[in-house]
């Protein structure tokens, strides 16, 4: 949440199947990519902090794991003024390689907890 993508890109697999949905652009696959769009996204933020979150569901096999889990943050979002806080829905999918559980999968997307939502310049009625 201070900008530096090193820590979360340590967290994601190598392999060319490692895949990343955020809301700042299409679905992306391949390690290249998913490193690109993670340099983006923490570029977006700076002054942050992660606040906390809690798992919705989870499931563990000694092959493959997962987890749904809302995500607090806040920060300094596009070098807009002061701090913002904000709310992610995330799943992600691991699997262990070299003996280490890493991310193979995640997709994430912003928390709305009102009736209306902006994607790009249209708003959504979300009570439907």
């Amino acid at each position: 949440m201070k900008g530096n993508p090193e820590p979360v890109k340590t967290l994601f697999s190598r392999r060319e199947d490692v895949t990343l949905a955020n809301p700042f652009g299409p679905p992306v696959r391949g390690w290249e990519q998913v490193a690109k769009t993670v340099e983006h996204a923490l570029s977006l933020r700076s002054d942050g902090e992660f606040v906390g979150s809690e798992i919705v569901a989870k499931h563990v096999t000694d092959e493959l794991a997962y987890v749904v889990r809302e995500e607090r943050q806040q920060a300094n979002i596009g070098g807009r003024e002061g701090i913002t806080p904000y709310a992610a829905r995330a799943t992600m999918i691991f699997r262990p390689e070299d003996g280490v559980w890493k991310v193979v999968h995640r997709h994430a997307d912003p928390i709305n907890h009102g009736s209306a939502s902006r994607i790009g310049d249209t708003e959504l009625d979300l009570r439907s």
